[in-house]
């Protein structure tokens, strides 16, 4: 996981690539969606604001066609990660939904408004929600500026 303190170092660190710069486009856009909605910039990334408290789920989740990058506009939350082969697979990697879901123990960290986290795919995250969060979540393909089988 990447762990950074603002937006401004996101903007410095990854100002290269098409789709780095489309995660700024999309937060630049942010005043023009409505929570909930997914919304997409090019075929390289989606993303949707979440507000208030969401579902807390049991198990860890894990991506591999995507990372997910979190941009944190008010409230803390508190994220549990560790590396997949650290923890348990419950259930197999689905393609269509780029997820897989997996039990056991790991690090905690509480993540308070303006930073930036970015879920590296050989990790597992779950949420321990708050209801006073307000986030922009955008999930990033791997891949540079395309899919292959387009």
């Amino acid at each position: 996981m990447i762990i950074l303190n603002c937006l401004t170092e996101f903007q410095r660190l990854y100002r290269s690539g098409k789709k780095w710069q489309r995660c700024m486009e999309a937060i630049n856009n942010l005043d023009n969606i409505r929570p909930g909605v997914f919304h997409s910039v090019g075929d390289s990334l989606v993303y949707r604001l979440a507000s208030g408290s969401e579902k807390q789920r049991a198990e860890f989740e894990g991506h591999r066609r995507y990372f997910d990058v979190h941009y944190y506009l008010e409230g803390t939350e508190e994220i549990e990660f560790s590396a997949k082969s650290a923890l348990h697979r419950v259930s197999p990697y689905d393609d269509e939904t780029d997820r897989e879901f997996f039990t056991g123990q790991g690090e905690t960290i509480k993540v308070p408004k303006g930073r930036v986290i970015i879920f590296e795919n050989h990790e597992a995250y779950r949420f321990r929600p708050e209801k006073d969060v307000r986030k922009v979540i955008l999930k990033v393909t791997v891949e540079e500026s395309y899919f292959v089988n387009k």
